[in-house]
């Protein structure tokens, strides 16, 4: 660990930097008080060093981490365009060797600002870190790579994906990895499906200006979604180092297409009507300030793909994410093959053995098949549960440890953000050309009626 990073945040002044940079910055210094960290903001707005040290101080106190403050050996502000080379070179001067950009500004400017960094000169060690998404569909990742790999070698590259340091789907790991009762059943010989859903309760909450050009697949399958698939299926890899976890993750997305290649049968898409989410009314997503109805933006997506290697060929991943729905659950459901044969004698359903990853709160259910108390001939099904706890540090705690110690493990690699638009490209060019009806579904429900349910 280096003995002290200069944090760079490009666009500090922004709703991301205070809402979930900060905070998670402030639970970092105060779990890990012996981090040294230099922090420096810049932006477009005209701010001085005290404001900046009180957005900082307040971020920290709303998050109950007041006095990780004290813990900054220094902080500044500075006034500058980040898609100009001498206002970035005035940026980086002076901030040492190990110094870390943090690129919370929208897609199109972090990719402008990593143009105008091949006119600067950075330390040996500097760290680019960027939000999703990188690029907006696969020619375009291979392009901003290919500007990145100009600038800095690729272990030094953090394309920022929060889920990887979410505490459930690194449990999944040992869960899997760690436990002979499923790892030798991982595979399409004992696993009928698997569905990684993320539904929220949230409505578009002002998010228009980002939202309405994205929409639920961009936003979250083709990101978030697709990485934790990655996690799930990987084969075991020989260490948990950045190298061999991102190899492993890498050669499944490079496997995954499509189910049976057919964007049209294989995907769903829908978005929100006017409704009540528990006790909010929200209006239709048409309706929210900032939208515009044309672009048919969904709000509901579903998409299922096939990973075609020898351990999962055949089996169905579903993906699914969207807004203004019923509840918030996040979940990764493993749906087990019935057994082959149950004797007879025994009565009763025998469905296959269902594994459950909640993503918050974090736990672990597997529903068995057991015998009956009243009837011992008679089965039934039984839930047991484990309470996987929080983690020490939130999501972006666990991004930005990485980011400030060099790791990479817990980034998205620059061929896997490629292969993950490559997956989802065809399904948009089926949207776009308006091959998939456009449901809709009641803000507050569990979607569109006729949808077929998943597990």
């Amino acid at each position: 660990m280096a003995n002290e990073t200069t944090l760079v945040i490009l666009g500090a002044s922004g709703d991301l930097t205070s809402r979930l940079l900060l905070p998670a910055l402030g639970q970092l210094l105060t779990m890990e008080p012996h981090r040294r960290v230099r922090l420096r903001g810049a932006g477009m707005d005209e701010w001085d060093d005290a404001r900046w040290r009180d957005t900082v101080r307040e971020a920290f106190a709303s998050a109950g981490f007041e006095k990780a403050f004290a813990a900054i050996a220094e902080t500044t502000y500075q006034r500058a365009d980040i898609t100009d080379a001498d206002d970035l070179a005035r940026l980086i001067a002076g901030a040492g060797d190990n110094v870390a950009l943090y690129f919370a500004v929208p897609p199109a400017v972090a990719a402008a600002a990593c143009e105008a960094l091949a006119d600067v000169t950075l330390p040996e060690g500097t760290v680019l870190a960027l939000e999703k998404p990188f690029g907006i569909d696969e020619a375009s990742a291979r392009r901003l790579n290919a500007t990145l790999a100009r600038l800095v070698p690729e272990e030094q590259v953090f394309r920022i994906d929060h889920f990887l340091g979410r505490s459930t789907t690194l449990n999944m790991l040992g869960v899997r990895f760690a436990n002979r009762v499923f790892a030798p059943v991982w595979s399409a010989e004992h696993i009928e499906s698997v569905v990684v859903r993320f539904d929220e309760t949230l409505g578009l909450e002002g998010r228009a200006g980002y939202y309405d050009r994205a929409g639920a697949l961009i936003d979250m399958i083709q990101s978030h979604l697709l990485q934790v698939m990655a996690v799930l299926a990987m084969e075991p890899p020989s260490t948990l180092h950045e190298r061999d976890f991102r190899d492993a993750t890498a050669a499944v997305l490079r496997a995954t297409h499509v189910w049976q290649d057919d964007p049209v049968t294989a995907s769903r898409r829908a978005r929100y009507t006017a409704g009540k989410v528990g006790e909010r009314q929200l209006p239709s997503y048409v309706d929210e300030p900032g939208v515009d109805a044309s672009r048919d933006t969904e709000t509901l997506a579903e998409v299922t793909c096939e990973v075609r290697n020898d351990r999962w060929r055949g089996v169905p991943f579903t993906l699914r994410s969207g807004k203004a729905l019923a509840g918030k659950d996040g979940e990764v459901v493993v749906t087990f093959r019935p057994v082959n044969h149950v004797p007879d004698g025994l009565t009763g359903a025998a469905p296959g053995a269902v594994l459950r990853f909640s993503l918050g709160p974090d736990r672990m259910d597997l529903e068995l098949n057991v015998n009956g108390g009243d009837d011992p001939f008679e089965l039934e099904r039984a839930l047991l549960e484990a309470d996987l706890g929080e983690g020490a540090l939130k999501a972006y705690g666990e991004v930005l440890s990485g980011i400030l110690d060099a790791d990479a493990t817990l980034a998205v690699r620059g061929d896997a953000a490629e292969q993950s638009w490559r997956i989802v490209d065809p399904v948009l060019a089926a949207w776009r050309a308006g091959d998939v009806p456009l449901d809709e579904y009641p803000a507050g429900s569990l979607g569109p009626e006729h949808w077929q349910k998943l597990p």
